[in-house]
Order: C-alpha cells, then structure tokens, then sequence
C-alpha cells in the first residue's frame, strides 16, 4: 500500500492521466468479447442504436466504450487490424479536448477513426485536417470503406473541386479536407449573398493530423482572400533597377559609426536597415532617373513609399533566396514554406514583397492586391466547439498548445519499445569538412545495405548534396518542393535496402518508411499478405537485409532552429520496434550556430584545436546547441502570440460583421431592419437643428433643405405646426411625426416592385455596403498595425494603442453603413425607379442573381 502511494507521489502528471484511463482501455476490451458473437448487419446496427440513444439522452461520453469497441471490431473486419491499447488511449485522449503524441509510424490515421466515429453520431459532422491534398485524398480513401461499414457517411474536402462538391463533403458525417480549404471556406461563406451558397455548417469537432505543423508552423501567415487593385507594376521595375547602385555594409564594420555601406543585413530579424549614407543615394538616385524633381525631398509625405519600395527591393535581393525562401515554377515565383520545406502555391507574400521578388527575378509581375477577408489559423480553429490533434512531436511546443489553444498535451507510450539509436552530433570546422563526413556515412551505409534518410533545411542544401553523390556515383532520390507530387511514393521507397533519400525537412511526413519498402506492392497487396507469395518472400527478404544493416539511418545535415523538426526527422526511423539510427552533422558556418549559438561555443571549439577535417563531439556541445535552438523557438512563439493578441482584437469585430451578415442573409424580410436604421439616421439629422423642449422655428429651411437631400422629404414642417398647435411645446412629438412621415413615403415606394424583390434590394444594397466598409477596414487597420510600433517611442503600448485605434475605427465605420446604406436605398427607391424596376424584376425573374448584385453595386454610390 505505501509501496503504491509513494508511486503515485512520483509519477509525472503525463503517467497520472494514462493510469486513470487504463480502466476504461480495460472496459472497451471487455466489451470485444460480445461483439465477436455479432453478424455484419447487427455489427453496423449498433450506429443507429448509438444515435438514438443520443437522442433520447445519452451523452457520447457515455457512449465512448462502447463506439470504440464497435469501431475497433469493424476494423478488423474490415481491414484485417485491430487497434492497440495504445492506440485506444490514443483515441480517447483525441475526444477529450487533448493532443496525442504518438511516435511515428505508431498507426495515427487508425486512431482517429475512434474519436471521429464517436463525434460523428453527434450528427454535425466531424472535420479531420490533414496537411496536404495527397493526405487527405488517402486517408479518405482508406478509411470511407471503415466508416461505410458502419453507415457514416466520408467527404472530401480538397482544393478545385466545385461549389456542388464542396456541400455534399460538409454534409457527410465524416469530412477529410486541408487546413487550409476548411479556413477558405470559412471566408467564403462570409462574403456570399444569400444561404444557398454556403458549404459549411456548424463548427463542431476537428481533429488535426499533424497538429504541430499546422497550428505552429503555419500559424505565423494568416489565411487571406484577396482581390486585385489596379496599380502600376512598373514602378516594381523601375526600383528593382536601382539595386546595384546600393553597397552593402561590411559585416567587420557593423557595429562602428562609420558609414562605409548603404544598407546592412540584419540576418537574425531577417530585415534591412538603411545607412544615412544610403538614403542620401537613394534619394540622388530617385532624382537622377526622374521619381522625383530635384526641388522635391524624399522624406514628404507623398514621397515616403519610395523607401518602403526600396527595402521590399533590397530585401528581394539579399534577404530572401532562390531555391531556399521560393522557387520558380511555370515562370511563377512559388513560396516554399521556411520550416516544412513544403511549396505554398497560391500563397503570396504580402505588402508588395511578391512584386518585389517578381521584379528580382524579371518574371510577370501580378497586381498589388488588396485584403477582401482574413483569419489567422488560431482564430478559426478555435471556432471549432471541439478540437484535438494528433503528431509524433508535441511535447517541446506543449505551453503554447495550452496557452493558445487551451489543448493539453498527452504522450501516448509506444506499442513497441523504442531501440533507435540516436548519436551525439558531429560539429566540423567548415561546411567542406561537414559534407565529406556525411558523403563517407552515406558511403558506409550504402556499402553495408542500410537505407539511408538524409534531412536538409533547404532545396538549394538538398540539390547540393544530390550533385555531390552523383560525382561518386551513389544512386539516390531527391525529395523536395519540386517533387512535392511524388513524395509519397518516393518516401516510401527509403527503406528499400541502399536506397539513399534527401528530404527537405517534412517532406513525406503522414508516410510511413517500412524497412525492405512496400508501396511497389501496393497494386499486389492480396498476394503481398499472402505468406507464400513471391512478394512477400522478397519482402521479407529484404526487411531481414536492412534489419540487419541496422535499420533506417537518418542524417541530418545541420540543426533546425526548431527541435521538434529535428524530432520529426529522427522519426521517421525506429517505427513499431524497429532498429534505425540517426546522426546530426554540424558546421560553425551553420546559420544556427553562426546567428544564435553563443560565442563561447565557436571560441571553445577554436582554442581546442581541431584540424581540418577532424571533428568534436560532446555533451556540453549538444546543450549549448539545444539551448540556442530554445531561444529561436521562444522569438517564434513571442511572433506568433502577438500575430495572435493584434488578431483577436480585429477577431471581435469579424464576429459582429460575420453575425449581422448572417442574420441578413437568413432573414427573408429586412424591411423592418432598414426602416429602424431610417430611424436613427433622421433622429440623428433632426437633432442638430432641433435641441432642447420648444421647437425653434428659425431652423426649419435649413432643416428642411438637409432631410430632402437626405430622405427626399419635400413636406413643410410648418404645415405640421398648423395643424397640430401642442407641437410647438414637444419637440419629440414633431420628431416622431417628421420619422413616420418620411417611413411611410419610403415603404410606399418600395411597394411599387413586389415585397419579395423589394426585400431583395434592400438586402443585397446592406450586404454590399457592409462587405464594401468592412474590406476597407481591414485594409485600414492592416496599415495602422504595420505603423502602430512606431508609438513605443513616445512610450505608448502599440497594443493598447491599436486596440483603442481600431475601435474608433470600427465604431466609425458602423455609422458610416448606416449612413450610406439609406443614402443608396433612398437613391434607389426615389431616383428613376419607375424605369429600373423593370430591369430589377426581369433580372429576378430569370434567378440572375449575380447581373443583379452587380446592378445594384453600380447604384451605390459610397461617401
């Protein structure tokens, strides 16, 4: 007894959690034994009988033994696997608001079959989120036969399918799609006209495959719905030339007064600085080639973009890299994601960087564009009523799942001890001695049959090793943004015996590396599980050939600045049991160590001595290292939280633009709504002239003069005072007199075209207008974030500050949609109506919605 209470006392909170669900792990393996005497149909009954016992009280908590039994009992039945234990508490751990790290290659895609199972009885819809197309295509494909046994229903959600597509994948009960199409989606439906065009429904259960990826990695770029604004891309060129006129600062000299230079790098913030020296050029230049007159100064307020346009130029050309930041496709500048080495395409930087690097490289320079709609990931993914994720590396960015996202984070043990072998990194003296150690490893493994992963930070480093492996005539697949359509099949071929693959990074990540490969069998696979085929027989030989050889061996070539893409790299090796190794191999000319590691380090290793060739090893090494690479990861999460905190202040006033548009968009009759809005205009118009208890006759014509303008009231207020003398002493009695008026004109004009197309009018006048302020706004106060830093020096908060800001902005903005939207309908109603209804009502007739819509854009007329 005291035995298990001093246990208790010193587990760690991670082993707590997994003791407490072994119980219902017990449970559910309790329940399997009943299933076994079921037939198919009375297998797949039990969905029904799930539902309506939800339905008449039951909650899915509840329900959880006994789903994840039936799940785990089709799936045996279905695909010849049973769930692990492992992959039970993985599951649970998935539908209780957690993250589930589980190892590579430990089954993830079957595990989220038991909470996606068990949500999608709710009858919502449950949202798994995959990375990429490729993934969410297979993992569809794979499980629709799973979740159809059981009569759910699987949708697909991925980029290019049509609108039609895109519903029926939301309305199934399970819903594979991107991260990305999900977010853009959401976007979407909060700029259509009317409900019918809406995809989407109720945000209710998503559950993240890859989780760190997508809620780290890519959390710094917000999701963005653009729209092109007509600009000249010729200054982009112009600008561009100017480049080779500017001199870099020399490193020796940075931190000296002297001006020797024009501009420096800083590489750390990855921005450009400009000397007084070379803003002086810039400016003689400017005059030079005629951007400016020599009487004008670069530094007036109209002339102040041509230093903004200058640094996008610099940093194009010295900041931002060909084959490492992006690449060039179909004459195309393509991003290439800085920590997944993965091609971004349809992504473009912002701020005019795009056309800056379009320019660099002389390829079509597109449109400045402006922001129609944006969200960042954080902000949608906590739309979600329920959200989990799962990866094989969670635990290192643990804090900020929880502090971001409210998501605990649970490490699931492996179904097989792990026994990789993961060896203290190799530090060498230059990047020459560096790549010649990792020629003679991969040399070595080659020789012995071991298959050999080799992980890069960037193309361009992948590309240089391939040039030097094909010098020594080793065989190898390269595995970059380029092939990002093969990586699947390409990745699963890395643990044939010999095979030497380069990656960038996470590419192949959701693939699993099977030792003697497997994917070549994938149109064979009856015979591959048949134990006396003749490729199983060759597999088998393999798999005790590379088992042997030591299993996988991965190579890194240098330290992300992230550890848990180090971890990621290392597990791909050592799945199920598997013997593997891995080795990192480092350089002082490393960017990590150059930029963040200490000083002492590089000095320790220089004084010891070390010759060309030779390298150090060391645990002190491995700390300093790691220590360095949590300094970078805490300067991504300060960016990515404030991304975040600046984001959540605009998050408010998205969800009351997106809540009014919806309420327009589903109330058939916004007349109501309008004439309460009329209300307020004139009640605010009247107020100017008139004040106090007694009505000041002095104001009339002039009053007057303002609501014809505004409203088209052509009475006389003293027609009013003539017929009912008590107004004279109560001023809100003629005001309410002077609103019903005008009111009733209004409603009577609009009866001159049918309710229903009157309703119609007004509705699309108000979504318009709204969706006109609101892209202005975000335009507005995308400009005011870039500028708001600028108050620190006057010892203000830039937070605070923006925040105060953006609400004026905002609280301005809505009375500037009142104010025009009755502007517009009045112009509408009042102005030629006689002869445009018949347009209106023949457009309507035919359901041309969107010759409509645009009939009434080119009538409002904003202020």
């Amino acid at each position: 007894m005291l035995g298990k209470i001093i246990n208790n006392f010193f587990m760690s909170r991670n082993e707590r959690i997994l003791k407490n669900l072994n119980d219902l792990v017990i449970k559910i393996n309790f329940l399997e034994k009943d299933l076994l005497k079921l037939s198919d149909n009375e297998l797949k009954k039990k969905t029904d009988e799930f539902k309506l016992r939800l339905k008449y009280g039951d909650t899915v908590d509840s329900l959880l033994p006994e789903a994840f039994s039936v799940i785990r009992e089709a799936s045996k039945r279905v695909f010849g696997m049973r769930h692990f234990d492992v992959q039970i508490l993985g599951g649970i751990i998935l539908h209780r608001h957690c993250i589930a790290e589980m190892r590579t290659g430990e089954g993830k895609t079957l595990t989220a079959t038991l909470p996606a199972y068990l949500n999608a009885l709710v009858g919502h819809g449950v949202h798994i989120v995959t990375m990429n197309d490729y993934l969410a295509k297979r993992d569809a494909s794979k499980n629709r036969i799973l979740f159809e046994f059981l009569g759910l229903s699987v949708g697909l959600n991925i980029s290019g399918i049509s609108q039609q597509d895109k519903k029926i994948a939301y309305l199934a009960d399970i819903t594979y799609g991107t991260n990305h199409e999900y977010g853009f989606d959401y976007l979407r439906d909060n700029m259509v006209f009317c409900q019918t065009q809406k995809v989407q429904r109720k945000l209710y259960f998503a559950l993240i495959d890859e989780v760190d990826s997508i809620l780290i990695d890519e959390a710094r770029t917000p999701l963005v719905i653009s729209g092109p604004i007509e600009d000249s891309n010729s200054l982009y060129q112009r600008i561009n030339s100017l480049v080779p006129f500017l001199i870099p600062k020399n490193k020796k000299n940075y931190n000296k007064i002297s001006q020797v230079g024009d501009f420096y790098i800083d590489s750390k913030q990855r921005q450009i600085h400009l000397t007084e020296k070379g803003l002086i050029k810039i400016e003689n230049l400017l005059v030079k080639y005629n951007f400016l007159l020599k009487t004008e100064s670069l530094y007036l307020s109209k002339n102040i973009f041509f230093i903004h346009h200058m640094l996008l130029a610099l940093k194009a050309h010295y900041i931002f890299l060909k084959n490492i930041d992006y690449i060039i496709q179909d004459k195309k500048i393509i991003i290439v994601d800085e920590h997944t080495g993965r091609i971004m395409s349809g992504r473009r930087w912002s701020d005019g960087l795009h056309q800056a690097i379009e320019a660099k490289e002389n390829v079509c320079i597109q449109n400045d564009t402006q922001t129609l709609a944006t969200i960042t990931l954080q902000n949608y993914f906590r739309l979600y009523v329920k959200l989990s994720g799962m990866t094989g590396t969670a635990s290192t960015e643990a804090f900020e799942f929880n502090s971001i996202y409210n998501l605990d984070t649970v490490v699931i043990p492996t179904n097989k001890p792990m026994i990789r072998h993961d060896m203290s990194d190799l530090i060498y003296l230059s990047e020459t001695d560096k790549m010649n150690a990792i020629l003679s490893d991969i040399k070595d493994c080659v020789d012995r049959q071991q298959p050999v992963l080799v992980g890069t930070v960037s193309i361009e480093k992948s590309e240089q090793i391939s040039k030097l492996l094909k010098k020594i005539n080793i065989k190898h697949n390269i595995l970059n943004a380029k092939r990002h359509a093969q990586e699947a099949n390409i990745i699963a071929q890395a643990g044939e015996p010999a095979a030497v693959t380069i990656a960038t990074n996470m590419a192949g990540r959701g693939t699993d590396i099977v030792l003697g490969g497997i994917n070549r069998y994938k149109n064979n696979i009856k015979h591959y599980f048949n134990k006396n085929s003749s490729f199983n027989k060759l597999w088998c030989k393999k798999n005790k050939l590379v088992v042997k050889s030591g299993g996988l061996h991965i190579i890194g070539t240098e330290r992300h600045e992230s550890r848990r893409i180090d971890n990621q790299l290392r597990g791909r090796s050592g799945r199920q049991g598997d013997p593997g190794s891995s080795r990192f191999y480092l350089s002082l000319d490393d960017s990590l160590i150059r930029f963040f590691a200490s000083d002492n380090i590089i000095s320790f290793i220089k004084t010891i001595g070390i010759q060309k060739s030779q390298s150090i090893e060391h645990p002190w090494l491995n700390i300093a290292i790691e220590r360095a690479q949590k300094k970078i990861e805490n300067q991504n999460f300060d960016a990515r939280k404030q991304l975040l905190e600046y984001d959540n202040i605009i998050n408010e006033q998205r969800a009351v633009i997106y809540h009014e548009r919806n309420k327009l968009i589903k109330n058939s009759n916004i007349h109501d709504h309008i004439l309460s809005i009329l209300k307020d205009r004139i009640y605010f118009c009247i107020k100017q002239y008139m004040s106090g208890d007694v009505v000041n006759a002095d104001s009339f014509l002039a009053l007057e003069q303002e609501l014809k303008n505004n409203f088209y009231f052509i009475k006389s207020i003293n027609k009013f005072l003539e017929h009912d003398t008590t107004l004279y002493n109560n001023v809100d009695k003629l005001i309410d007199l002077i609103v019903t008026t005008i009111q009733f004109s209004y409603s009577k004009n609009t009866q001159l075209i049918t309710n229903q197309y009157s309703n119609m009018i007004e509705k699309s006048v108000m979504l318009q207008i709204l969706d006109i302020f609101w892209v202005e706004h975000l335009n507005t106060v995308d400009f005011l974030r870039h500028s708001i830093h600028l108050r620190g020096y006057a010892q203000q908060d830039p937070q605070q500050e923006y925040k105060r800001e953006s609400f004026f902005m905002f609280q301005t903005m809505l009375e500037s949609i009142k104010n025009n939207v009755i502007k517009c309908l009045i112009n509408i109603f009042y102005m030629d109506f006689e002869q445009k209804k018949n347009i209106y009502t023949r457009l309507l007739d035919q359901k041309d919605y969107d010759a409509f819509h645009m009939l009434i854009m080119k009538s409002i007329n904003i202020n």
